[in-house]
Order: C-alpha cells, then structure tokens, then sequence
C-alpha cells in the first residue's frame, strides 16, 4: 500500500494556481457538502512507534513524504527514517525542489522516486512559483546527482488555464534532461475559476496540444525509447493488458495519507474532512474503510479513467458544463492513445521496445488522468 505522510501543512512558496487562488475562494459552499475538522496540528505530530507496527502489518507498504512542502520537516524526515530503518519500507517524496540541498544525501539517496514541481521551462515556472525557482531546482538537481543520486525524478507540472501548451513544455523539460514527466490541469479544483468560454478555448489547444505530444513519444519509440509520460504511459499499460482500473491515483482503495494527528484519508488533499476518513494509524492497513468514486460509473471511459480525481468528483465546485469540458479532455487524451495503440503493437513485435518498457509504479504520485 502507499501512504502520503503529512509532514507539515505550511508551504515556503506561493504558487498562483495554488496559494493565489486558495485566498481568493471565499465561498465554495463546501461546509454543506462536507463535515470538516480542523483541530489536526499543521505539523506532523504523531507516536512513532504506532507509525511502525501499522507499517509493521502492510507486506509492502511505501511512504511518501508530502506537505506542503515535506522538506521544511526534514529533521522530521530524518527521524521517521532513522526510526524505520529496519523496516522492509520505500521512500518516495513530492516537493517543490527548493530545498532539496538541505536533507543530508545519505537521506535523500534512499528516496528513490522524487516528483518535483516543475512547470517547463525556467520563465513559465518563475512566472507560477516565483522569480528564481527554476534555477534553484536544477542546481539543486545538480548536487544531487554529484552524490551520487541514481533514483527516479519526475518533473511533476501543473498547466494553468492560461497556459496549455502542453507540448511545449514537455519537450523543454526532455531538454533538460528529464524522460519522466506528468502533469495535471488546473481545472475543476475551485468554484471561482470557471469560465465556460475561457475553459473551453482551453480544453480545445490542450487536446491540440496532447495530440502533438502522442505524435512525439511515438517517434521517439521507433528510436527504442519509451519516453516516461506518465499519462501516456499508464494508459496504454492498462490497454496493453487489457485492464480496468478504479481511480488511477490510488486514493481511498490503494493509496492513503496519514494526516498530522495520525488519522488515515483517502486522500492527502482532503484531509481535513471527516467524510473521507478511513482508519487511524491504530488500525490494520487491511482494515481500512474504502471509499470510491461511482460518480462515474455509465460513462463509457470510466473503466480507462476511474474517475480523474475524487476530490473533484466529490466537491463538485464546477456545474456540468464545466465538468463535461474537463470530460472530454480526458476522453480526446483516451481515444488518441487507443488509435495510436496499433503501431505501439508492431513496434513491440518487432523489439523495437518491449512491453515492459510501459511498467510503472502505481499510486506513488504521478497523474495519469490529468
């Protein structure tokens, strides 16, 4: 199972999707749909011990260092990793990267997946997260390496409404150096963002977009390498094997978050709402309540999908025409990867690639339904 460790709930950026747009949602009407509780500390404050013997009881549990910003704990890092260090466990961790030459390398080798937030290229990342962030994260990248950092790093973007070249900026990110890449649309997460024209404009250059992309990561397969587009990636996995997934994320069936007070979530975004807990750190992972997503269940991709995100399923902020936009998004992102699904097959039986070039680590972090 995995589990997103809450470490802290501070942020040391201000992220316009993000921060900006969370200051500026005043009424959301969600304290109607949902019983929330705010009493969790900001920092992650719980009995070690209790977090390992409910690791103890999971065969192969994986945890994911999470915030906020994960690394302004990294001295809470440190501990939980010393006092797990017997435990048959993997460490993965989302961050913005900034602080990356803080953690001690002896620490940071041993997290071998690492997603960070990075939203192309160095002006469309100042532009979101601030003057200076993009060079901060490739120097930090830099002396990573030097220690002799071997690990997965995934450049994990957010394509504002704005911003939908999504092509674009993939590539400036292959450029500079990364092959494993996933990213979500900041769309249906706040009430106050919608716009039908706007949003729709959007969604059609992000499938115009998306289309480019697949056309790309196909050419570089007749070259023999499977570019890691997580999207893209885990799509055709579950077409390949001819799978049904449920929510793609994990959250609330696979994947958990352990919040600051030791409470369990089906999601580390919802965190603070009593509808969506599902155990404490007391409880056996086995035992955990589940939670699913059948909102979407006669829709004819939900078996592909799963759903996109509970949280947006759930809140419902946007009204149907929006959530529809957002649908038919996801679908031109299906229905290109299922026509292009054919010469990915002959490729593979000429040992161009290999289908195993298309395994990947579920629920760890990266978005596949954008």
């Amino acid at each position: 199972m995995h589990y997103h460790i809450i470490l802290t709930e501070k942020c040391n950026l201000q992220c316009r999707y993000c921060y900006e747009k969370s200051m500026q949602e005043f009424e959301n009407g969600l304290e109607k749909r949902f019983k929330f509780d705010f009493s969790a500390p900001c920092d992650l404050d719980i009995d070690l011990e209790k977090l390992k013997k409910f690791l103890e009881k999971d065969s192969n549990p994986v945890l994911i260092f999470y915030g906020g910003e994960p690394l302004l704990q990294k001295n809470k890092i440190i501990e939980i990793m010393d006092y797990l260090k017997n435990l048959n466990l993997k460490y993965r961790m989302q961050t913005n990267g900034q602080l990356l030459n803080l953690l001690p390398k002896e620490y940071l080798n041993k997290i071998t997946k690492i997603l960070i937030s990075l939203d192309g290229d160095k002006e469309r990342t100042d532009s979101n997260r601030g003057k200076g962030t993009y060079d901060k994260i490739m120097q930090n990248i830099s002396l990573m390496k030097k220690n002799g950092y071997n690990g997965e790093l995934i450049a994990r973007m957010t394509i504002a409404q704005d911003c939908p070249d999504i092509y674009e900026q993939v590539l400036n990110l292959i450029n500079a150096g990364f092959d494993s890449i996933h990213w979500q649309l900041d769309i249906g997460f706040y009430k106050e963002d919608f716009n039908k024209e706007k949003i729709t404009n959007f969604i059609n250059k992000v499938n115009e977009s998306t289309s480019k992309l697949i056309k790309y990561w196909i050419e570089r397969m007749k070259e023999g390498k499977v570019l890691k587009l997580y999207p893209f990636l885990g799509i055709i996995e579950s077409l390949l094997k001819k799978e049904k997934t449920l929510i793609r994320c994990g959250a609330g069936h696979s994947g958990y978050a352990i919040t600051t007070n030791g409470k369990i979530s089906a999601c580390p975004i919802m965190n603070n709402i009593e509808d969506f807990v599902c155990g404490t750190i007391e409880d056996s992972p086995n035992k955990l309540k589940k939670i699913l997503v059948n909102e979407c269940d006669s829709c004819d991709v939900k078996d592909i999908c799963g759903g996109r995100c509970m949280y947006w399923r759930k809140a419902k902020l946007w009204p149907k025409t929006g959530d529809k936009l957002v649908c038919r998004s996801i679908k031109h992102l299906i229905s290109e990867l299922q026509s292009a699904l054919p010469e990915i097959k002959k490729l593979i039986d000429k040992k161009i690639i290999s289908q195993k070039d298309f395994d990947y680590e579920k629920y760890f972090g990266p978005e596949i339904i954008p």
